[in-house]
């Protein structure tokens, strides 16, 4: 029996989740997915609220993953530790609210959902994601095992994928919102890309406003970010894993625009 998984990219202000509301379900149901997991961590273009994470999974997320701005909203904290289906990267310390994986009932078995950071590049005082991920996948408690990996650096991702291949049944990446074109199985039976890109501003900069991230690189003031607007892009890949051993038989990037 095979199972299809669908992992979709950053969710990017208003138009990113507007977007996923008009077209997630109906590729749901054409494309026969029985899982899904969304990044929502740039719903509020800098974090994302309780309200938007709620919203999130009324559009058909089984699980919402998070990142870098996980804190930037302060009342996402104590909506953190009273959910199962939002979950943060895992590797923050461990006195913060929330969890960094999660396993989710379903009718073909549990699958089990991890959140990891990387640290190349961002500002974030975590863990260690590859010994983090060691000590997570220690005890296995699902066949089906699905990380996004959000980091900054194609060199981190890749390394990371390699590292869990044949441990977790799909790896991806999110936070650079540019979908990479290297959607695969890997050698050990894990599916794999680099970065999912993102649901938002099909005409923007990495979801921002393209007049105010030239202004940044001239030099401008900065300000708030500020989202564009205007015909919106969702982004992210399918992985069909076969349930019975929890390897991936295929990958393939979506791109709905």
């Amino acid at each position: 029996m095979t199972v299809k998984i669908l992992a979709i990219g950053d969710i990017c202000g208003t138009v990113g989740l507007e977007c996923l509301h008009q077209r997630l379900a109906a590729f749901k149901t054409e494309n026969r997915i029985d899982f899904c997991v969304v990044n929502g961590e740039n719903a509020n273009v800098v974090g994302v609220t309780p309200k938007q994470c709620d919203s999130i999974l009324r559009a058909g997320a089984d699980v919402v993953t998070l990142g870098n701005h996980t804190w930037t909203r302060w009342e996402l904290q104590p909506y953190l530790d009273e959910t199962v289906r939002v979950i943060r990267p895992a590797n923050f310390a461990p006195q913060c609210p929330g969890r960094g994986d999660t396993v989710i009932e379903t009718g073909f078995g549990k699958v089990w959902v991890i959140n990891l950071i990387g640290r190349y590049g961002l500002d974030a005082n975590t863990d260690n994601p590859f010994v983090v991920a060691d000590e997570i996948l220690r005890a296995p408690e699902a066949d089906i095992v699905l990380v996004d990996f959000h980091a900054e650096a194609t060199s981190e991702k890749l390394a990371m994928g390699y590292y869990l291949d044949g441990r977790a049944s799909a790896v991806w990446g999110t936070h650079t919102h540019v979908q990479t074109s290297d959607a695969c199985v890997l050698p050990g039976g894990t599916g794999y890309i680099t970065d999912l890109g993102m649901t938002g501003p099909a005409h923007s900069v990495i979801g921002i406003m393209p007049e105010q991230s030239i202004g940044k690189f001239l030099g401008d003031p900065p300000r708030r970010y500020e989202p564009a607007s205007g015909k919106a892009k969702l982004e992210g890949a399918v992985f069909t894993i076969d349930a019975d051993t929890g390897r991936c038989v295929s990958a393939e990037s979506v791109r709905l625009q």
